[in-house]
């Protein structure tokens, strides 16, 4: 789904799309994208910040309330506060105006194959640390006896490093296996989502037991599975 108040910009990336064999729905506001996502139900939404009505910012909060699509943001050229905040409120990715259509094309496969089914799974079905109960199979986690949600992302980054529980994961290794080689020098992209991790997962986020930080060098947690 393309959303974007720019119509001729949402006509031409449509065409774009389209050639290379996906079906689009498009909108033109954030109200009609919340629409849009319920009635159709895509595989993977790009959405623009600057818009009437209803921005893109205010829709993407609305739209992680009840879908975890994953969602594309496009911002301003230099607006990193809008990067930010997107990723803050659930967008799995962005990309800045101006932008190069095979650019994007890129980012929406790439999106995809990050959520076809994982194999952390497979390898590792249940992890306890603590206050925090973790099922991977089911995709439920309890955090001091209450359930957290957690996108999809967020699911993959959690599980990478509790696979590897006692390892340190650096940041190139995190950013190439979780979001592609095109990442791997975008550590303050990872900081933004460990940050929401932590929010969701530690009981003090500031002072973090579960996902520690290795300075100037990744992330590691310490607690063996179970």
């Amino acid at each position: 789904m393309l959303v974007d108040d720019e119509v001729r910009i949402l006509n031409f990336l449509k065409a774009k799309l389209k050639a290379s064999g996906y079906k689009v729905v498009t909108g033109i506001n954030g109200a009609e994208a919340l629409e849009q996502v319920q009635n159709h139900q895509p595989d993977v939404v790009v959405l623009d910040i600057l818009m009437p009505k209803m921005d893109g910012l205010e829709a993407l909060k609305q739209l992680r309330t009840f879908s975890n699509v994953p969602v594309i943001v496009l911002t301003a050229k230099g607006e990193d506060s809008d990067k930010i905040k997107g990723l803050s409120l659930g967008a799995d990715d962005y990309l800045a105006k101006p932008f190069n259509p095979d650019e994007l094309l890129a980012r929406i496969q790439a999106v995809l194959r990050r959520f076809e089914p994982s194999q952390v799974a497979k390898s590792l079905r249940f992890l306890s640390l603590a206050d925090i109960t973790i099922d991977f199979e089911k995709h439920v986690i309890l955090v001091r006896g209450q359930e957290q949600y957690l996108t999809k992302t967020e699911w993959m980054l959690l599980g990478k490093l509790a696979q590897n529980a006692g390892r340190l994961l650096t940041y190139e290794e995190l950013l190439t296996q979780i979001w592609g080689p095109e990442y791997r020098n975008d550590i303050q992209f990872l900081r933004t989502w460990i940050s929401r991790l932590r929010n969701k997962l530690e009981v003090d986020p500031k002072n973090p037991k579960l996902i520690r930080t290795i300075t100037k060098t990744g992330y590691i947690i310490d607690a063996p599975l179970s």
